[in-house]
């Protein structure tokens, strides 16, 4: 099998993966990954997770230009910015509306440029600082434009009343960190207003040296 054909088997493999386990519904949601050519496939739009065919989807060129497959996520710009900003560290982009970030979007208590608190080492390590970013209207170009504004030096970011956006180095890992990321969310939910204990400063330094974590 062609690294093409593996990689549009994986992206809807995992794909399924979320949806099945509940992190995205309906039509919503969208997924990207980088071909070794520099190409992108692309969850095309108004496509749910649940039923992605591995022929359908969206194929650009290294140019960005649409090659093949149907018409793409309306997100497009969302993605771009992240492939344009953060080069080579990015290998795919995922895009959810999952339940437990939206919610935490709207906390008036969080802190904007950190919105996830340090529960586990795992939320730090596959993350690093999470920035929340302002409510756009879907498809709106903006959003791309408010990810390249951080200049590459997040690899996560939380739309306000919209959605988690995660780069990763490959499909894998940028699936993983979602899944991390959504979880975080939910503990930031169960734990809200109990005065949990987090990891301290010292901790989250500590692992942020060891495995080379974004954190400025």
């Amino acid at each position: 099998m062609s690294e093409e054909a593996q990689l549009r088997e994986s992206i809807c493999s995992m794909a399924k993966s979320m949806f099945d386990r509940g992190l995205t519904g309906g039509a919503s949601g969208n997924i990207s990954a980088r071909l070794s050519d520099g190409g992108l496939l692309v969850s095309p739009t108004g496509s749910s997770f649940g039923a992605l065919d591995p022929s359908e989807l969206s194929h650009f060129d290294a140019d960005m230009q649409l090659i093949g497959g149907k018409p793409p996520t309306k997100e497009m710009p969302l993605h771009a910015a992240f492939y344009d900003t953060r080069g080579a560290k990015t290998g795919a982009v995922v895009h959810l509306h999952s339940c437990h970030s939206v919610a935490v979007s709207v906390l008036p208590e969080i802190d904007p440029e950190n919105v996830l608190p340090p529960i586990t080492a795992y939320s730090v390590m596959r993350l690093g600082k999470v920035k929340l970013l302002p409510y756009f209207m879907p498809g709106d170009p903006a959003m791309g434009d408010a990810v390249r504004g951080l200049l590459g030096k997040r690899s996560a970011v939380l739309l306000a009343h919209h959605g988690p956006v995660v780069a990763g180095k490959d499909l894998q890992a940028a699936v993983y960190a979602m899944e991390e990321l959504e979880e975080t969310a939910r503990l930031t939910l169960l734990t809200r207003g109990m005065n949990p204990k987090l990891l301290s400063d010292a901790e989250v330094q500590g692992l942020v040296l060891k495995f080379d974590v974004e954190w400025d």
